[in-house]
């Protein structure tokens, strides 16, 4: 055993910087906020400390009341210095934060600390990456816009470029004014924040081993640009002002910029965009070589489960649940993701899951995202511990989103009630074919919970059309447009495109089809369209979603039955229950609708 080093950490100063430079050049991490210079003049924002132990380098950020750490970077003992972070943060009584990671360090915290971190991903912080080639010459016809901007700035030959020095660094402080200047009407703290750094990066620019590059366009300087080598084949570009109003500005100072500065590079890291639609938009518009995804680690007894938990999951899906193996081997090659379930482990393993799937749900005529909570369970060896309701508090601690769930048997309601959740969705109504006429009717078989339909046994050999209806294959998203349309209403849950599209491949790999109905309208010019899922289940039609109107449903019934060779129908659908976080507990009243809850 290694024995305990001490860790000490000081603000960030110049005479840090060959030190740090030194370990990130063991490391040669793409992050963007792997440089020292970056750290540096961001350092008074988040106050910024560094220390050194075990070998590796270790940056500390203020977080709001605690702090978080960098990854640590270098050749030393990773594993090691987390164990020290560990021990550093219980001592101040709240578990260790870590980020930015990129892929290596959440599997390396994977192996060395199973069922200790909550790892996940945020996209507003994903950097963008491109090859310096795509930006130096904007081949393509995807980039053929910005080639006309660049045209477009060039007319009239009166342009240069010249690279950032201590004798041009005044000028472009000048710039940087006049920038904010006509930015005033959408200036908030945030870019206030990026001209004070922006500031001390041209206050320290030669210290630093900062690259900059400047255009004009008549002699006047209308953009500035500033970075510098990430790592050995990056480079990084950290800041970039131009007129807005000036076409062409942007692109060209973006392209003059990689041509004179980057070309001993292959890519170029353009940072995250923070969420800003606008930025994102832009930066999407050179689509991206690469998106490059950064994580954050927070210890908690809760976890995503991953790629290393699979087969352990899966077996406790089929203790639980007693699913077919091959049915649960569908659901995790099409739906499992690193970042959709929540387990708790306990003897090196995971021992309890809840899978926390996202949908949208109307709440006083509002979109609100939300999770569905589908498959809870614990190993029997593990129960009466609390951990489905600790994975599930955690979840609704986490997301603050309303949670929304079906519970599997009547006597979980009580519990559920217990968490908070209240019913939420209607139940199916019910109906009855007997073969020779038709007939609404509202009982439900006492043990059963469905609907009954009866009829010949005759078999169809193909179906072309159903009682006028032309009909066809669907896939996710005319299902959705067709489902969103008929359901749309307060506190109704839509599924997104991915998931419908699951949802109609696992009714196929359970005996199903799932068909689109059309019919002219005799008075207008488009035409009807419905949906209908449906599967055989023990040699019945279960019915598992569908638009069509009741009497419409009646009416195809009879030639469905024969074409699937059978000789009942059911439709089902159990409600839900939903739980609501503190702000929108007042705005929900009503119940909706609650389908396809199996995905």
């Amino acid at each position: 055993m290694l024995e305990k080093e001490k860790l000490t950490f000081h603000p960030i100063t110049i005479a840090d910087r060959d030190w740090i430079n030194e370990k990130l050049k063991e490391e040669n991490i793409g992050a963007c906020e792997y440089t020292f210079s970056n750290n540096f003049v961001w350092a008074k924002v988040y106050d910024v400390q560094v220390g050194m132990v075990y070998g590796c380098g270790v940056i500390r950020y203020r977080n709001q009341e605690n702090f978080e750490y960098s990854f640590p970077f270098g050749n030393g003992d990773k594993k090691a210095a987390i164990e020290l972070l560990k021990g550093i943060c219980a001592a101040h009584g709240h578990g260790l934060r870590l980020y930015p990671i990129v892929e290596k360090g959440r599997l390396d915290l994977i192996e060395w600390f199973p069922g200790e971190f909550e790892i996940d991903c945020d996209r507003d912080d994903f950097d963008y990456v491109y090859t310096v080639e795509k930006l130096s010459t904007l081949r393509g016809k995807k980039l053929h816009g910005k080639r006309n901007h660049i045209a477009r700035f060039m007319d009239d030959n009166d342009w240069r470029y010249e690279a950032m020095t201590n004798d041009n660094l005044d000028a472009c402080r000048e710039m940087a004014k006049e920038w904010i200047s006509l930015r005033s009407e959408k200036w908030n703290d945030e870019m206030e924040q990026e001209i004070g750094v922006l500031e001390i990066a041209l206050s320290h620019f030669d210290e630093l081993g900062l690259v900059g590059g400047i255009l004009y366009k008549s002699e006047k300087m209308v953009a500035i640009t500033i970075g510098e080598p990430l790592n050995a084949d990056t480079f990084v570009v950290h800041f970039e002002k131009a007129y807005p109003d000036l076409q062409g500005a942007y692109p060209m100072i973006n392209q003059q910029f990689v041509l004179h500065e980057a070309q001993d590079f292959t890519y170029v890291n353009r940072e995250e965009d923070t969420g800003d639609l606008g930025l994102r938009k832009a930066k999407l518009s050179y689509y991206p070589d690469i998106l490059l995804t950064k994580y954050y680690a927070v210890q908690s007894h809760v976890v995503f489960a991953n790629e290393h938990d699979r087969e352990n999951v899966m077996n406790l899906w089929q203790t639980c649940f007693g699913d077919d193996w091959s049915y649960i081997q569908f659901y995790f090659e099409n739906r499992f993701e690193n970042e959709n379930m929540f387990v708790i482990h306990e003897d090196g393993k995971p021992v309890s899951m809840a899978s926390m799937l996202p949908v949208q749900i109307t709440i006083n005529g509002e979109w609100q995202s939300a999770k569905y909570v589908y498959a809870v369970a614990t190993l029997p060896q593990y129960r009466k511990k609390g951990y489905a309701s600790e994975i599930i508090k955690h979840a609704a601690d986490k997301y603050k989103e309303p949670l929304i769930l079906q519970p599997a048997e009547e006597s979980l309601h009580e519990y559920y009630n217990s968490l908070g959740f209240s019913e939420g969705f209607e139940e199916s109504s019910c109906w009855v074919y007997d073969g020779n006429c038709t007939r609404r009717a509202c009982i439900l078989e006492s043990e059963q919970k469905y609907e009954i339909f009866k009829a010949d046994t005759e078999p169809l050999e193909m179906l072309e059309t159903l009682d006028g209806w032309d009909i066809s294959d669907i896939g996710g998203k005319e299902y959705k447009e067709v489902r969103d349309r008929y359901f749309e209403g307060e506190a109704y849950v839509a599924w997104d495109e991915k998931a419908l599209d699951y949802a109609i491949q696992e009714n196929e790999f359970c005996n199903g089809k799932t068909l689109l109905l059309t019919k002219q309208n005799q008075n207008q010019d488009n035409a009807y369209k419905a949906v209908i899922m449906y599967r055989v289940e023990n040699n019945k039609l279960n019915v598992v979603e569908t638009t069509l109107e009741d009497s419409e449903l009646q009416d195809i019934l009879p030639k469905l039955l024969k074409y699937t060779n059978t000789t009942k129908a059911f439709m089902r659908n159990m409600g839900g229950m939903i739980w609501l976080p503190e702000h929108l507990k007042s705005q929900n009243s009503s119940k909706g609708y609650l389908g396809l809850t199996l995905i």
